[in-house]
């Protein structure tokens, strides 16, 4: 039995319960609102995975004790969001330029505890050298790591961390990954080192970008890194939607682009392991099944090792943002956004744990179950 997780009513063995962290920018307080909401109500997580800002979060979660992650993300996000604190005006049309002017604040001044400009443009910097090849430095966001993070906490095994970054010169994806190596802060920021803004990290003589290049979300990597014989309760919690209305404006285009682009499809994820799942679970009845003459044939054996009984449920919450919201949603920080998104995220998690589907669930059919329950209410 795992020492980790809770178990079912109508089981012995042990749920793993895993946070998966998409990136998304300033969206990612709808994460640490849904955080703060699944351990009031007791879903503490033992593994925590994140690409770019949810990978950001996912280093505050794991490297701090239970009684203090929600105090430090705020302390997090209250700081990136101290640049623009005004009351925003009512109405969508007021809103909608009230977050156009924060999000050319932060393009032109940076955020506290985040990024600052250049100095020199990169056209004009040493070639090759950072200044080069990145808008922003980053080096506040290092400071604020450290000073949030526990690492010694963090690589301790108490919550197992994953974040995702994407190799310069390769093109490969890669997961520092503290079940099998030293996380630190270089590799956090890696992971949000989204270019052509923030240089990329150098790590091990490589250099490495924000892991959302190639996946936004880590929740392929955690399906399949998971033991097989290992029950998981996953919350996926998404900054982007995949579904949306066809586009009005120029601006509505480069809005959808972006939903499209870093929503990293995760419905198609969950469909497609949900089929993986059936065959490698008839694949081990199937190994049962075989006399024992048979049970030592090569394609027997790889049988046994493709099988699987493991019980996997995906709880998927989607931020679903308001109508005044444009395509500078990710990089909009005024202090009343970041509140809403906040309480999005808080208010997604407590509908979900109180619908009925959730609350009479069982061991899903077939070895996997998806929720998706916080937009019916």
């Amino acid at each position: 039995m795992l020492q980790k997780g809770r178990v079912m009513a109508d089981d012995q063995r042990a749920e793993l319960v895993g946070l998966v962290l998409q990136g998304g920018g300033a969206l990612g307080a709808y994460q640490a609102g849904a955080y703060e909401a699944l351990m009031k109500a007791g879903w503490a997580p033992d593994w925590v995975a994140g690409i770019s800002i949810g990978a950001i979060n996912a280093a505050i979660i794991a490297g701090n004790p239970p009684e203090r992650r929600v105090e430090r993300l705020a302390c997090f996000w209250n700081r990136l969001s101290g640049n623009l604190m005004a009351m925003p005006p009512e109405g969508t049309d007021y809103r909608s330029w009230f977050n156009e002017a924060s999000a050319a604040m932060t393009t032109a001044f940076g955020l506290p505890g985040f990024f600052r400009p250049r100095t020199l443009s990169p056209l004009f910097s040493a070639r090759g050298s950072c200044g080069a090849i990145s808008f922003y430095d980053t080096a506040p966001l290092r400071e604020t790591l450290l000073e949030l993070v526990d690492f010694d906490l963090l690589n301790s095994g108490a919550v197992r961390l994953s974040v995702g970054a994407v190799n310069v010169t390769s093109g490969n994806f890669a997961y520092f990954d503290t079940e099998n190596m030293t996380v630190t802060v270089d590799h956090v920021m890696a992971s949000g080192a989204l270019p052509p803004s923030f240089p990329p990290m150098e790590i091990d003589g490589q250099m490495y970008w924000d892991g959302g290049l190639v996946s936004n979300t880590p929740l392929q990597y955690v399906l399949e890194d998971a033991g097989p014989h290992e029950d998981m309760l996953l919350f996926q919690i998404d900054l982007f939607d995949a579904r949306g209305e066809v586009p009005q404006t120029i601006w509505d285009v480069e809005h959808r682009i972006k939903d499209i682009r870093f929503s990293s499809r995760t419905r198609l994820n969950t469909d497609r392991f949900r089929q993986l799942q059936r065959l490698r679970r008839a694949a081990r009845r199937l190994y049962g099944k075989l006399p024992e003459n048979l049970k030592q044939d090569a394609d027997a054996l790889l049988l046994e090792e493709a099988g699987c009984d493991a019980d996997v449920t995906v709880v998927h919450l989607i931020h679903r943002l308001a109508p005044y919201t444009k395509q500078s949603k990710d990089y909009e920080f005024s202090r009343a956004s970041v509140n809403e998104h906040w309480t999005a995220g808080t208010n997604d998690v407590v509908r979900t744990l109180r619908h009925p589907k959730w609350l009479s669930r069982g061991k899903p059919k077939e070895g996997v179950a998806v929720f998706d329950l916080a937009r019916e209410g």
